[in-house]
């Protein structure tokens, strides 16, 4: 069937008309579309160095920039791995730490080690080991049992960080896991302490949960539990790595001045009590 010259040139227009909107709306959609789809990998790329160990970025990361990535971990206190050539895993390794409770302070406090024997090689979710990164599942474990009056070792605390969400796989735990098993075993959990705060809350029977950055409790970022107040206004610890630590006082200043500074979900301090 033949079609007149000046029908084809409608169809024509027509069709080559439909073919822009089409075109025109792409465009659009791509307007619209972009800066979300951008922002969307920046955060994805933020969180997977956060998240990361360094090993994945020191192909391609020299100098200045791996150091700059390293320093973004330990800021976020992500990078809880301990390594088998530092002296908390050389002194704390190959012993149990069953039956040990500190009684010097207001609470009488059921102690847990991370490299305990009992479960030092343990898996901590899929890519490490309770030894390696559980600082803060045993952190967590010393705080409920103590509380509670009930025993709640790192397998179970491990097993519940990974199952909840709080295991940052490669590297430890994410900060969250703090209020968020306070709240699973009926604890009270606040946070953003001052000085003050703290010895009120050690003074008052509480625990205070800690993340601590580079200094005298870790090369990189580690959970440790204040858990009392001398008269002379030092700060007992259990720390989950080191029982040597855990049985000497510390200056109050040098805790506030290593801690690490604005954490996830509220700052570096929790206070926990039943």
């Amino acid at each position: 069937m033949a079609v007149d010259p000046i029908t084809a040139k409608l169809l024509a227009h027509i069709a080559a008309q439909a073919a822009t909107d089409e075109q025109a709306r792409k465009r659009l959609l791509i307007i619209i579309l972009g800066p979300a789809i951008a922002l969307l990998l920046l955060i994805a790329l933020i969180l997977y160095i956060l998240t990361s160990p360094l090993s994945i970025f020191a192909e391609w990361a020299m100098g200045d920039e791996l150091a700059a990535i390293k320093d973004l971990q330990i800021n976020y206190g992500y990078n809880q791995n301990i390594g088998i050539y530092e002296q908390d895993y050389i002194e704390g390794s190959g012993q149990s730490y069953e039956g040990v409770v500190f009684t010097d302070g207001v609470l009488e406090v059921v102690y847990y080690n991370q490299l305990d024997e009992r479960w030092a090689d343990k898996m901590y979710g899929t890519s490490g080991t309770i030894g390696e990164g559980g600082c803060g599942p045993t952190a967590m474990s010393i705080v409920i049992s103590t509380l509670t009056g009930e025993p709640h070792d790192p397998v179970e605390l491990s097993n519940w960080s990974v199952a909840n969400g709080h295991r940052c796989e490669g590297n430890g735990s994410y900060h969250s896991l703090i209020p968020a098993a306070a709240e699973g075993y009926g604890l009270s959990c606040v946070w953003d302490l001052s000085a003050q705060d703290i010895v009120d809350a050690l003074s008052g029977g509480k625990l205070v949960v800690a993340i601590m950055s580079k200094g005298h409790f870790t090369s990189c970022g580690h959970f440790i539990v204040l858990r009392g107040v001398t008269s002379e206004g030092k700060i007992l610890v259990a720390d989950p790595a080191s029982q040597k630590r855990s049985q000497q006082e510390w200056d109050l200043s040098l805790i506030m001045n290593e801690a690490r500074k604005g954490a996830a979900a509220g700052g570096p301090f929790w206070a926990v009590s039943n």
